[in-house]
């Protein structure tokens, strides 16, 4: 029997003992298996199908000489030989099918196609964290931490990190639907599960994805009205629209507006790029006077009335364009109304 042996960190998560470590890619390829939930009978069968897709993406990744630093969670199954610990070593016996995959089976396969196009993809190092002989519970326990517990960081936040973008239309692309994840599934937001991504199923959401990109694409770009009013940071832009959308809901709300999706304009692309030309063309420089975001600002500023709302019934017959001028003219005439009388200005 042939062995390696890795210096090692062992620890324990949540009672589960385990040993982090570095280790070849080469040498984990014919000791790792995929046990599928639903086709496989044995313990530890937490992982779904593989998709085809995903994995040639992944080995295009690699391919572009990039890594994976997040560690890949691995279950030792072989009921023969034992895994064994000397001081702070770890000695694995090689066997073939003995390290069943927990997290990473598609980065793993995305590995072996890499392999097949470039050898000396084998040689290069993952971080990997390996457990024994786990039960199906405590599998599942890992598996849904990491894929339900974790929320994946937005893409576009290596903007705020670093100042840098590959192109300014796939920071936009990219930021405009980190901001509209978090807005779908936060329940304070306006649009909580009412955003449509692809691959919804029918009926789920209202307003489309590419509603929200048509409409704030140039204004989220690098140098777009945000950036102008030093609304770089993926917080700053995700607060004001969620902070904007809520003083508006608060107002539609009054009336069981908001939550109609026949009668709530916003919710169709018209009523929602309307809303967002008169943010970029006005509220946000009104707001910027007041050096405040707030969702009560920015009530005061719109100060909608009742009697002024306008529902997409009165949209409908419209034209995309008229109807989204429409919008836009309805938050500008509520901001008219709430100035000052001629008499209460000061000279």
């Amino acid at each position: 029997m042939k062995f390696l042996e890795y210096k090692c960190l062992r620890t324990e998560f949540g009672g589960i003992p385990a040993a982090t470590f570095s280790m070849k890619v080469k040498d984990l390829m014919p000791m790792y298996y995929v046990a599928i939930r639903g086709r496989d009978k044995e313990e530890g069968s937490v992982q779904r199908v593989l998709n085809s897709r995903r994995i040639s993406a992944i080995r295009d990744y690699i391919l572009d000489d990039n890594t994976f630093f997040s560690s890949f969670i691995l279950n030792w199954t072989d009921v023969n030989e034992e895994l064994q610990y000397k001081k702070d070593t770890i000695i694995v016996p090689i066997v073939f099918d003995s390290i069943q995959v927990i997290d990473g089976q598609h980065r793993l396969a995305g590995f072996e196609a890499a392999i097949e196009e470039n050898e000396s993809v084998g040689e290069r190092e993952i971080l990997v964290t390996m457990c024994s002989r786990l039960t199906t519970k405590e599998a599942a326990k890992i598996f849904l931490n990491i894929n339900t517990e974790q929320k994946p960081v937005p893409k576009s936040l290596m903007y705020d990190l670093f100042g840098e973008v590959e192109d300014d239309e796939t920071h936009a692309i990219n930021r405009i639907t980190d901001i509209a994840r978090d807005l779908n599934e936060d329940p304070k937001s306006p649009f909580y599960k009412l955003i449509k991504f692809p691959g919804n199923p029918r009926g789920v959401g209202s307003v489309e994805l590419s509603t929200f990109t048509q409409a704030l694409k140039e204004h989220i770009k690098p140098g777009g009205t945000f950036t102008k009013f030093k609304l770089k940071t993926y917080d700053n832009q995700k607060n004001l629209l969620e902070n904007y959308f809520n003083s508006i809901k608060f107002y539609y709300d009054e009336q069981n507006l908001w939550t109609s999706k026949t009668k709530n304009p916003f919710v169709k692309a018209a009523g929602f790029g309307g809303a967002i030309d008169f943010l970029t063309e006005h509220l946000i420089s009104k707001c910027v006077e007041k050096k405040s975001f707030k969702p009560e600002t920015i009530k005061n500023i719109i100060s909608l009335k009742n009697t002024s709302l306008i529902t997409w019934d009165e949209l409908k017959n419209l034209d995309g364009k008229t109807a989204r001028k429409r919008v836009k003219q309805l938050l500008e005439e509520n901001v008219m109304s709430s100035l000052p009388s001629q008499d209460e200005y000061e000279f």
